[in-house]
């Protein structure tokens, strides 16, 4: 694939992708990203454990961890960066994503634009 990279993870998703995997009694599996309606914006990340790919789905690997990507959810998350964050009073995965148009007050949930179809050529 020659056009935008689908999802990137920065050092610590990779990481805590890594050490969730481990502690989860599935080695071998891969963090599944999906989108589901609901919150205030619209859409909210959802993420769980598969041991293979969807039909449909994309697969990100990096640094020893697989990513698939919903089939639906791919041009709403096409050219995100995935990140994991520790603050004082939250810590979780952050998406900078490019499609997304706004997000609520509380950061659950987003308001996304799908991508143009034309940038995964």
């Amino acid at each position: 694939m020659t056009g935008m990279a689908i999802l990137k993870l920065t050092d610590q998703a990779v990481a805590r992708i890594r050490a969730l995997r481990e502690s989860s009694g599935k080695p071998d599996s891969g963090l599944r990203i999906s989108l589901k309606e609901g919150g205030c914006a619209g859409y909210e990340y959802a993420m769980d454990w598969a041991d293979a790919p969807a039909p449909g789905d994309e697969v990100v690997e990096q640094d020893g961890v697989r990513v698939y990507v919903d089939a639906s959810a791919l041009l709403y998350v096409l050219g995100s960066k995935m990140d994991y964050r520790e603050e004082k009073l939250k810590s979780g995965f952050v998406f900078d994503n490019p499609n997304q148009v706004s997000a609520c007050g509380c950061g659950e949930s987003v308001q996304l634009q799908p991508a143009n179809p034309g940038a995964l050529k």
